[in-house]
């Protein structure tokens, strides 16, 4: 190679370099001064809610299986204590888990005790019960199998006739492709039991470029579907891949939008979830990215935020008093 012909090349690759760091340069000083989302307080929802442990209703199996001891859940002192911490943050409905559902379509197990006293402080702190049952697609939880669906109704209808103050139930189904008509069936056959009672569901969040994965995103159209067959959608808005907070906080805007576009013309209450759970080094989640403060930043910058009836953290579990501060940083 000639001398001058390796001197143009080194040149073309200096002002090749230089380009590249100005737009780089250009593009990070542009993500610096972005600022997506509001600090501002949200409205005063009606019916924020959480989503909580198996220990709270399960049965004497779950703790043997588990290695826990039943009265870290079970004493009145742990359930009343549990109350006021919800009540004063403004906590109106909890989740408490009771998946996975077994082969044949019932719900786990529960203790029938431990319900009605969990349901006696619940009262007395004016917060609704609503049972998270369901569980893994293809495995615990077979929503085309009519033989399941029977079972899995039946047991979910012995549930709320042996415990009538219970608010209802929320089906949470993992994965669940948009577009599953088992899914759509479950729902058009549970509502007849739910006759002044809550029928919520776990939803999914619109696709994203972010992250394109479509058993764990729902069409608009889809959401609409799903939510004209239930009382309640608390969406499931984190699990995204994004791994820059700006722009997780710029999607959480755009989805208060479509979500509240979405159920808009339903009887559906719209509940938005949010993380507060510390899952990091899975790759769809990153805690630094996804939290409650960026998730409620986003959601108070929407235009429509005020179309929605609260806010579901997930998970108790997960919540300290730092992340109970920033809660209480946009909550009323």
């Amino acid at each position: 190679m000639n001398a001058g012909l390796f001197k143009k090349l080194g040149k073309s690759a200096l002002r090749i370099t230089a380009a590249s760091a100005t737009i780089f340069g250009v593009a990070a000083l542009g993500y610096l001064v972005w600022r997506p989302g509001s600090g501002e307080p949200l409205p005063e929802f009606r019916n924020n809610a959480i989503w909580i442990g198996h220990g709270w209703l399960g049965a004497d199996s779950w703790f043997a299986r588990n290695k826990r001891d039943p009265s870290e859940f079970r004493s009145e002192e742990k359930i009343s204590a549990l109350f006021r911490k919800l009540a004063d943050n403004r906590i109106r409905t909890v989740y408490p888990h009771l998946c996975p559902a077994r082969r044949n379509g019932k719900i786990a197990a529960y203790d029938d005790a431990q319900v009605e006293r969990f349901l006696d402080l619940a009262e007395k702190h004016g917060i609704k019960v609503v049972p998270w049952i369901g569980g893994v697609l293809g495995e615990s939880a077979r929503p085309n199998d009519e033989g399941w669906r029977r079972n899995f109704i039946a047991s979910a209808n012995e549930l709320q006739k042996k415990h009538p103050r219970l608010a209802g139930v929320q089906i949470n189904i993992e994965p669940l492709p948009g577009g599953d008509t088992g899914f759509l069936m479950l729902l058009d056959e549970l509502r007849p039991i739910m006759t002044n009672k809550t029928l919520s569901v776990a939803a999914y969040p619109p696709p994203t470029k972010w992250h394109r994965f479509p058993d764990v995103h729902w069409q608009v159209g889809y959401i609409h579907k799903v939510a004209d067959r239930c009382d309640q959608m608390a969406v499931m808005m984190y699990d995204t891949s994004i791994p820059l907070e700006k722009f997780y906080t710029d999607l959480m805007i755009d989805w208060t939008r479509t979500l509240a576009g979405a159920t808009a013309m339903s009887n559906c209450e719209l509940i938005l979830g949010i993380p507060a759970y510390e899952d990091a080094g899975v790759g769809y989640h990153h805690p630094r990215v996804e939290n409650i403060s960026s998730a409620l930043r986003g959601i108070a910058a929407s235009d429509r935020k005020n179309e929605i009836s609260g806010i579901a953290i997930y998970c108790e579990w997960e919540m300290n008093e730092n992340k109970w501060q920033n809660w209480r940083k946009f909550i009323r």
